[in-house]
């Protein structure tokens, strides 16, 4: 599984040691630990060993166990993350306040200024400046959902499909995409990878957040969206079933469903589970038709 560094606010100090125990009140735990691991190298009377030296950057969770995620070689938060026990941070992990406040904390403080004056100039429409700033925070962390995200969208503002794939190929091998945080950059991507055409790419993209998300009637309206595109009917129309099985009421799947009823898309093994659903919703009666929106939905 690959993760990536959030990005949420930086904090302003790091915690110079782990409390012995949850404390009513106190700030939860955020910086930088390190780990040692010493292995042997070499056989017989060559045989030595040698100790590996690993950064983190941990943060308490609400819960009161830690995320810790390794420092790249940039000495920024990168990578898979993984959740320990309090218990375990304070047996295995050594607290590096220093290194966290004179190298980590001023590193990370910059990479997320770089991602913010990218995506203003993304916002303003100055895609060749944000793309520059973006590939700034790629350097110095190429896993970075917001600088990720903000690239492809830049790439496809301008049409440049070839590079968005690129981009769509990296994004899709990050779990950390799909997370509810990253959600606005998401649904904005997936969007404007069916406005450039790129339906291959648009089934992809919501069949791995389907794989990662739990239960969620949009996913399953944008795939519906995406399959429609395609001309997969039949996935269209599961998609749709999907998503009013999650949520009956949600109002764009029962339009979809009605307009792709009224145009005659519904396949004919599909269309007794269409026709029950439908009146199941509307309580018996029948639905009122929908307007000519080509599946409800942007």
């Amino acid at each position: 599984m690959t993760d990536v560094t959030r990005d949420d606010p930086i904090p302003t100090a790091p915690a110079a040691h782990a409390p012995q125990g949850s404390q009513r009140g106190r700030e939860r735990i955020k910086g930088v630990f390190s780990t040692q691991d010493v292995k042997k190298v070499g056989t017989g009377t060559t045989t030595r060993k040698t100790i590996q030296k690993g950064f983190w950057y941990a943060e308490e969770t609400e819960k009161g166990d830690v995320e810790v995620q390794p420092l790249n070689n940039n000495y920024v938060p990168s990578g898979p993350k993984r959740l320990i026990s309090m218990d375990e941070l304070l047996e295995k992990f050594a607290p590096e306040p220093e290194f966290y406040v004179q190298t980590v904390f001023p590193r990370m403080r910059e990479l997320n200024k770089t991602v913010a004056r990218a995506d203003r100039h993304r916002q303003k429409g100055e895609t060749f400046s944000a793309e520059y700033e973006y590939g700034n925070a790629l350097q110095v962390d190429d896993e970075n959902v917001r600088a990720n995200f903000g690239l492809g969208l830049t790439y496809l503002s301008r049409g440049e499909t070839g590079k968005a794939d690129d981009i769509f190929e990296r994004l899709v091998k990050l779990e950390a995409a799909f997370d509810e945080e990253h959600k606005h950059l998401f649904n904005e991507f997936g969007i404007n990878l069916r406005k450039n055409q790129m339906f291959d790419q648009a089934v992809a993209y919501y069949t791995r957040a389907l794989e990662l998300t739990r239960k969620d009637e949009n996913l399953h309206l944008n795939m519906a969206r995406a399959m429609l595109e395609k001309k997969n009917f039949t996935g269209t129309v599961e998609h749709v079933l999907k998503a009013l099985e999650i949520n009956p009421a949600i109002d764009a799947g029962i339009k979809f469903l009605q307009w792709m009823q009224a145009k005659k898309l519904v396949p004919a093994e599909q269309q007794d589970t269409v026709r029950e659903v439908l009146a199941r919703i509307a309580g018996g009666d029948k639905a009122p038709a929908a307007d000519d929106t080509g599946g409800g939905g942007s």
